[in-house]
């Protein structure tokens, strides 16, 4: 079962930044695409940032120019680098791992889920 380790969330203040880190473990197979979504209370789930295997990278129009993803695929790792942070930043952020795998003819696609750390943009 792969597990999904977030860290680095915290309150900080607006123009302020943060780090976060996720680190994936329990699987040998190859992780197509590591990412970060987040949901504020009372909000779906959104996408802020993924990163795939061949380095595609896709950002949530709010965060481009301000959040920076990188990934390192031999660690199973991913980080998110969030600066010039507003108060509408603030909510819980999960680490998102994709593991497509092949059998019989078919795709299978599988999502896993971090617990999730909390970002608080307040001042």
């Amino acid at each position: 079962q792969v597990q999904l380790v977030e860290s680095g969330g915290g309150l900080v203040q607006p123009g302020g930044s943060l780090r976060l880190s996720c680190v994936a473990s329990g699987t040998d197979l190859s992780i197509n695409a590591m990412g970060w979504y987040r949901q504020a209370p009372g909000s779906e789930r959104q996408l802020v940032a993924s990163m795939t295997i061949d380095n595609r990278i896709k950002y949530a129009d709010s965060v481009k120019g301000r959040f920076t993803i990188s990934r390192d695929g031999a660690k199973n790792t991913v980080s998110l680098q969030m600066t010039t942070l507003k108060p509408e930043d603030t909510a819980v952020y999960h680490c998102n791992a994709e593991i497509i795998t092949y059998n019989s003819g078919r795709y299978y696609d599988y999502m896993y889920w971090g617990q999730g750390t909390q970002v608080t943009v307040s001042s």
